[in-house]
């Protein structure tokens, strides 16, 4: 719906300059405007500045929620109140350090959790046990327990999505 909320405002200026065209010019045009199209004139021309002052940019505006800041499927998917605590917690102590695009984070020190592959709730537990891949850029044990398994739980859901 947006690219014909695009195209719209083109084709009708590309009609007006035909129309500007045909007529001999500027002035001739605005005389036949005047005088030969009368009422057809005096209603489309109102109708157009409503539909492009009003229409178009309503339909702009209707079908901005979808990319202002949405990521698609995971916009409107439901999270458990489990996944959902993972991903406060993700928010607090882990989007400084990695990039989750599903939650706007982006990290420069840890790995991009989009782009490595296979990623499961074991797989991110035991990076969070062992600080990462163990080369002590992460801290160890930075979540323990449920805290740690909630955050596994949603980067595994929407990682690399």
């Amino acid at each position: 719906m947006s690219i014909v909320a695009f195209l719209v405002p083109f084709v009708l200026l590309g009609a007006a300059v035909v129309f500007i065209a045909f007529q001999g010019g500027p002035g001739a045009a605005r005389e036949a405007y005047l005088t030969k199209g009368g009422r057809v004139f005096k209603v489309a021309i109102p109708v157009l500045y409503i539909v492009l002052g009003v229409g178009v940019p309503a339909l702009i505006l209707s079908s901005k929620g979808e990319a202002a800041g949405g990521t698609g499927a995971l916009q409107s998917q439901e999270l458990t109140a489990a996944t959902e605590r993972g991903k406060t917690l993700f928010r607090q102590r882990c989007a400084s350090c990695h990039s989750l695009a599903a939650v706007n984070a982006r990290g420069v020190t840890g790995p991009n959790l989009d782009g490595i592959g296979e990623v499961t709730p074991k797989r991110i537990i035991n990076a969070i046990r062992n600080g990462g891949t163990g080369q002590d850029r992460m801290p160890a044990r930075l979540l323990k327990g449920d805290e740690a398994r909630d955050v596994a739980e949603y980067v595994a859901e929407v990682a690399g999505r």
